[in-house]
């Protein structure tokens, strides 16, 4: 098996978008990753008692977190990704869909320690 050396580089994405339904996000944001192939190690999730909802995809590339605020309307979406081509093909997916979404930031932003 050939090794490969990554930069210490993370492209993250952020955005609120306004669907709060845990079953809908959980659904299409796992079909986003399959879309993009992004590698889906594992997903766990967990219904707060009283209200929200926050699912975690931990992917070979790092991970995509929601977590919903069903009382304000809004669920907060966080990718980071070592692979700036999928973190891009995912943010081009959400921009194409239905989703009304709220952008933090200028897109996909690359986050790496200071002498890098």
């Amino acid at each position: 098996m050939e090794t490969k050396l990554l930069a210490a580089k993370i492209h993250n994405l952020r955005f609120w978008v306004t669907e709060c339904d845990p079953m809908q996000l959980k659904v299409r944001f796992q079909n986003y990753l399959e879309k993009v192939d992004f590698v889906i190690l594992n997903c766990s999730d967990h219904h707060f008692p009283v209200q929200g909802y926050t699912a975690l995809w931990m992917l070979a590339e790092s991970h995509l977190a929601i977590h919903t605020f069903p009382d304000k309307g809004y669920t907060y979406v966080e990718l980071s990704s070592c692979n700036q081509g999928k973190s891009e093909h995912f943010k081009k997916l959400v921009e194409e869909s239905d989703l009304q979404v709220n952008w933090n930031g200028e897109g996909v932003e690359i986050c790496k320690p200071e002498n890098n």
